[in-house]
């Protein structure tokens, strides 16, 4: 018997129907499993549907291929992530062209509060390598994730120090999670399941080709607050991620290299153009995505010798009151040991010299003057 499980596998492995048209199937039907029951005229009325679609749709007979995939998870403690479910990172929702399927294998928090790539050049110079470890050392005490794209060069060294400095690490890879491209970074992917994971929107059996980085980058360049950029020629994969974080009106940050340097031409090119924000260090980074810790508030302190002209019942008011807080008449009166009915002639004349502002909900509040 097939479940709603098999039947959004089998969306994504319908010809002609890509994550656009998948999600626009889902927003009219609901289910994967309605739309492979939908009337033929029914599927052809839907935009960007039309005959051949709503053919392809109609004729689907690969459904094997979904209870493989399943036997796999099943086998390789792979979980599904479906567009509609509670548990798909909310900020890949927001991109129009995000894969309706996820797989997740390990321990990540797709919906941390603050997440951020690191991309860059496969064949970074010592300065780009050392870049990229100080940035991420100075993140350890920010509770950020890291994610990359698992490739040689920034990519590994992002993850490598994301996981000697306790944060979370995710690695977006351009094939299934039967495989790991490059084999060479098979411990470290080993490592991250326990502190991140690896994630992918291709099925196990997936053929590595040219054509599917890009659709690994703009899952790197949507699950993130953010893209960093460190060490990029003037074409390559990292300016493809950087590209797409600015169609996704995400912040693309680009740390500068030396003029003439070619492995600093996309960053410096990324600049000029206005598509990335210079950082020249990791506070940078931190200032601009505005992650610092919030300062603690401060309440000043008053000073009951300011007020030494105040009658004793009035002093006392003002000591309640000086937690800065708005505070409900009753607790002033609770809190003061001041007769009720004497409460309210205490406030009033602390509004009259100008003390204490009186609040919606019958609060009031002390005024520092």
């Amino acid at each position: 018997m097939r479940n709603e499980l098999h039947y959004r596998i089998a969306l994504t492995l319908i010809p002609q129907v890509g994550d656009v048209v998948a999600k626009e199937l889902l927003s009219r039907f609901g289910t994967a499993q309605d739309v492979f029951t939908a009337q033929r005229k029914l599927l052809e009325s839907i935009p960007g549907v039309g005959v051949q679609r709503a053919a392809a749709i109609r004729s689907f007979n690969d459904f094997h291929l979904a209870d493989a995939e399943i036997a796999f998870m099943e086998r390789a403690g792979v979980q599904p992530l479906f567009y509609t479910d509670p548990q798909y990172p909310r900020r890949l929702q927001h991109c129009y062209d995000s894969p309706v399927m996820l797989y997740a294998k390990g321990h990540m928090d797709l919906q941390a509060e603050k997440i951020l790539g690191v991309v860059g050049t496969r064949t970074p110079t010592a300065y780009g390598h050392a870049i990229c470890e100080q940035f991420i050392a100075a993140f350890a005490a920010h509770h950020i994730t890291i994610v990359s794209g698992m490739a040689y060069g920034i990519d590994i060294t992002a993850h490598k120090a994301a996981l000697a400095h306790g944060l979370p690490t995710v690695g977006v890879l351009a094939h299934g999670l039967d495989k790991l491209y490059p084999s060479a970074h098979h411990h470290t992917a080993q490592q991250m399941l326990g502190n991140g994971g690896l994630l992918t929107d291709f099925c196990s059996g997936t053929r590595l080709g040219k054509q599917n980085f890009p659709r690994r980058n703009r899952i790197v360049a949507g699950l993130c607050d953010a893209t960093l950029v460190i060490e990029s020629g003037i074409k390559g994969g990292s300016l493809i991620t950087a590209d797409i974080a600015c169609g996704y009106n995400r912040d693309v940050l680009a740390v500068p290299g030396r003029i003439g340097d070619s492995r600093s031409e996309g960053c410096l090119d990324l600049v000029r153009r206005n598509k990335a924000a210079l950082v020249a260090g990791p506070e940078d980074v931190l200032d601009m995505l505005n992650w610092r810790p919030a300062a603690p508030k401060t309440t000043p302190v008053v000073q009951s010798r300011l007020f030494h002209h105040l009658a004793p019942g009035l002093q006392q008011v003002v000591a309640v009151l000086n937690s800065g807080n708005h505070m409900h008449i009753d607790e002033i009166q609770y809190r003061s040991g001041i007769p009720q009915q004497q409460i309210p002639g205490v406030l009033l004349q602390l509004e009259m010299e100008g003390l204490v502002r009186a609040m919606p909900g019958n609060t009031y509040q002390l005024i520092c003057t």
